[in-house]
């Protein structure tokens, strides 16, 4: 099954719930309730118990013993973890509470420059860490820069109006887009040149009929990404960045690193062209991964092509 259908499930009702305890109840009483649900959702959810423990024997392998082994406990560690980027999500979209919490920021220099010439880019997230860590900081650093999320269910684009509404002001745009029609890209240009900033995710292929992917080696095995991030970085003809943050020992850590200055795509050779692309992207998003094991959540079959069928023996 895909992704996209597993998590729809009382999402929304959900959100709205936890929105609601935090508005009313604070970031204290969240984290109370959330160490009592999850409990109940790590049991519930088999599926994602599997996804998760498949992923974490997968990395320990990958990274030769060093990350935590595939157990319950550290499955359960994964499923809080996740929990947690819920509660920073809300603290940080929460203009009447100050971010005072310690960060480390790679590779930021060239986004400056950019910012500083009023010269838009497209960045490509994971589902990796907490990226409204990274909108908050950008508020900060740079008042009034612009950001357009692109979202490929209704569940994510309504999450991302529940973070609106707790801060109007976030600077903060959300289209859910089942595929790049030609009234979608004009916008997106509009906003690149606008000196704005369009955001994706590459871990995740679209449930759209044309949600195009590439089989590629991740931990040890051949899963499935999007090529639409680089079909789209081509299009837009602007610099492409990879963009991660995570929770660590020093606080937070945000990772910037340059793709390219351009997507070129040759219309001959186009699959040939996307590969190194989309290749750079998941040595980064294994890199991450090895660096902080229990943030990358996508629970789900990750290894299992988008219409069932292994993706092992697909390259």
């Amino acid at each position: 099954m895909h992704w996209a259908r597993i998590e729809e499930a009382g999402f929304a009702s959900g959100m709205r719930f936890l929105f609601w305890v935090y508005r009313h109840g604070g970031s204290a009483l969240f984290r109370a309730l959330l160490h009592g649900v999850m409990p109940w959702f790590f049991l519930g959810k088999r599926s994602a118990r599997r996804a998760s423990l498949e992923y974490l024997a997968r990395l320990h392998e990958a990274s030769g013993g060093v990350t935590p082994p595939s157990t319950l406990r550290n499955s359960f560690r994964h499923f809080m973890s996740f929990g947690e980027t819920i509660a920073v999500k809300l603290a940080a979209s929460d203009p009447g509470k100050a971010w005072d919490a310690p960060y480390t920021a790679e590779g930021v220099d060239r986004l400056e420059r950019l910012i500083g010439e009023k010269r838009g880019a497209l960045l490509i997230t994971a589902h990796f860490g907490n990226l409204e860590l990274c909108r908050r900081l950008s508020r900060e650093r740079h008042d009034g820069l612009k950001l357009l999320l692109l979202t490929h269910t209704r569940h994510a684009e309504r999450f991302n109006r529940i973070l609106k509404s707790m801060d109007p002001e976030m600077g903060i745009e959300t289209i859910e887009v089942g595929g790049i029609g030609l009234a979608t890209a004009m916008r997106l240009s509009e906003h690149i040149s606008g000196g704005g900033f369009v955001v994706i995710a590459g871990d995740r292929v679209p449930l759209a009929p044309d949600g195009a992917a590439f089989a590629a080696s991740f931990l040890g095995g051949n899963a499935h990404f999007p090529v639409g991030p680089y079909i789209l970085a081509a299009a837009l003809a602007c610099p492409v960045f990879m963009m991660f943050s995570a929770r660590c020992d020093r606080g937070f850590a945000v990772t910037v690193r340059l793709l390219a200055e351009r997507v070129v795509l040759p219309r001959k050779s186009r699959e040939a062209a996307i590969r190194p692309y989309l290749e750079a992207y998941v040595a980064a998003l294994a890199g991450e991964c090895r660096k902080y094991p229990l943030q990358w959540f996508n629970f789900f079959p990750f290894w299992q092509a988008p219409d069932g069928r292994n993706s092992e023996s697909e390259r």
